[in-house]
């Protein structure tokens, strides 16, 4: 029964993450939505949910407001350079806290603002 527990928050611990990609299927603010959503109706069932789902929030928010400065540096040409990487970089990154979540592991996003603690 524990086994199946854990699995289980491993997968919706993973699902918080997995579901910022709701932004490249046209949900504005879907990277937010998407794991907000999940993170506030499993949270307090699992603990692990609750620490993964609070540090996929806080990667989306930073996110967020990288892509909104890099819109603005688009005037100064630099931002034509940074929007295209912060893409990747949001996938790699995503992809990456899925695999390791999905293992056990903890994960924390680099360049992140801590917003929600």
């Amino acid at each position: 029964m524990t086994e199946e527990i854990q699995k289980q928050e491993r997968n919706w611990a993973m699902l918080c993450h997995l579901a910022a990609l709701a932004m490249y299927v046209a949900i504005p603010f879907g990277n937010i939505i998407g794991p907000l959503v999940i993170w506030l109706i499993k949270k307090d069932e699992f603990p692990f949910v609750d620490e993964q789902g609070k540090e996929a929030l806080n990667f989306q928010i930073s996110m967020t407001i990288y892509f909104f400065l890099a819109g603005f540096m688009i005037l100064v040409v630099i931002g034509i350079v940074i929007l295209p990487a912060l893409f990747v970089l949001q996938i790699i990154f995503i992809i990456i806290a899925a695999v390791k979540v999905s293992d056990g592991e903890s994960y924390q996003y680099p360049f992140t603002i801590r917003l929600i603690k």
